[in-house]
């Protein structure tokens, strides 16, 4: 009998490790990202075979504004608020995250209506649009503000849920727009809208209905100063962040055009997904390596060997299969953005590395020397792109991000050997 129990443990070790790991914070997170990157291969290949390339690079540089504008919104907020607020319940956090969202939100509502008003007819693209952009914005911050709650609050499996109803609703919505033969931009721009306010409204709505549990740490005053204060010394970390990402989308259709941007577009949407899994890594561990830190037991070098082995794994894989499946996914008008892939595709790996040592020195309290890194990416990549794109298109933006990556991930990997405490 004895041995009977012996062998049913050992055959429910497996299931009980693999059902372990799905409550991971991490693996969730991944899994989030990992979905959302589906939705966006999907939407992408929807949109390709839809629109034109100039039509395709519409819908890119509109979503680009949003995201730039997102980080205007949280004003670093979402990484310090983590590292702050550890442990706490849903609906104080909630609360939390809605008064350090309140001023800038309506700050920057005022400000579309004015832009909407007074803007030259030559550079607004009409109320419409404004409107539609300042409104998404607003809900994608909403969202990044629920990713940082959900791991502050232990609440990430909630927000892999609310993902997975917002990637459903989306491809639902993509899927209609294909089907009808839908060739605005702006109508596959309302989708991504649409589909990203439904979800993160209900769970706000749950999580402040939630009753908070009983060891949770209570929110004392002053505690959302210290996160502004903190995501200030963070804001320009990430708004070069975002910059270093979106804003070859904005410059080649200023250099080039936006067919070269519908191009560029339908490869760099893919190989971001590469650092995806890396991101999400440092993301969850942030808190755990800030205590680390201060135990003294924190192994930053062996982390981002780590994170290297990882790059340098996939990094094959992904150019050579996306080289090859370029042309019979995407279409004929699209072959000439195979140029691009190796270049970009490296970029993303070194990008991917960056995460990590930068979200080493965000552990041991060094946000001034992550925003001096994101600084330092974003300048050389913005130059490159000013001085290659004109003489070479949209090979000159790969180029540029991959030399903007390298030299914000080579000034975080010497900022992290230099600081020792």
């Amino acid at each position: 009998m004895s041995e009977l129990r012996v062998r049913q443990q050992e055959a429910k070790a497996p299931s009980s490790w693999l059902l372990g790991m799905l409550r991971e914070p991490y693996i969730q997170l991944l899994a989030s990202q990992v979905l959302t990157g589906g939705v966006a291969f999907t939407a992408n290949i929807l949109m390709v075979r839809s629109l034109t390339p100039t039509h395709r690079g519409e819908v890119a540089l509109m979503l680009q504004v949003v995201y730039l504008a997102t980080q205007v919104l949280l004003l670093g907020t979402e990484r310090s608020f983590v590292a702050s607020y550890h442990n706490v319940a849903p609906g104080p956090a909630v609360r939390a995250y809605a008064r350090l969202l309140a001023v800038p939100g309506l700050l920057f509502l005022g400000g579309a209506v004015i832009y909407a008003l007074v803007a030259p007819q030559r550079l607004s693209p009409g109320p419409v649009i404004i409107g539609m952009l300042a409104w998404y914005a607003l809900i994608e911050a909403a969202g990044l503000a629920t990713r940082s709650i959900a791991i502050a609050a232990g609440r990430v499996g909630d927000f892999l849920l609310c993902r997975v109803i917002e990637a459903v609703l989306l491809l639902a919505m993509l899927i209609g727009l294909y089907v009808t033969g839908a060739a605005h931009p702006e109508t596959w721009f309302l989708a991504y809208l649409v589909a990203g306010a439904a979800p993160t409204l209900v769970y706000v709505v749950i999580w402040l209905r939630l009753p908070p549990a009983p060891d949770a740490t209570p929110i004392v005053p002053g505690q959302n100063r210290l996160v502004r204060r903190e995501g200030l010394a963070l804001f320009p970390a990430a708004l070069s962040n975002m910059a270093m990402l979106r804003v070859d989308r904005l410059v080649i259709p200023a250099l080039a055009s936006t067919a070269a941007l519908g191009l560029y577009a339908s490869v760099a949407t893919m190989t971001e997904l590469l650092a995806w899994p890396i991101r999400a890594y440092a993301d969850s561990r942030l808190g755990r390596w800030r205590a680390s830190h201060r135990e003294g037991t924190l192994q930053a070098t062996r982390i981002v060997m780590a994170a290297a082995v990882y790059v340098v794994i996939v990094v094959p894989l992904v150019a050579g299969g996306l080289y090859l499946l370029i042309e019979p996914v995407f279409g004929h008008h699209y072959a000439p953005a195979k140029a691009i892939v190796l270049p970009l595709v490296v970029a993303a790996g070194l990008y991917a590395i960056s995460r990590v040592s930068l979200g080493l020195l965000i552990a041991k309290g060094h946000g001034g020397l992550v925003s001096a890194a994101e600084i330092a990416g974003f300048v050389v990549s913005f130059a490159a792109y000013v001085l290659l794109i004109p003489k070479i298109g949209i090979l000159g933006a790969a180029y540029g991000s991959l030399l903007g990556y390298g030299a914000c991930l080579i000034f975080a990997l010497v900022a992290t050997r230099v600081v020792k405490e």
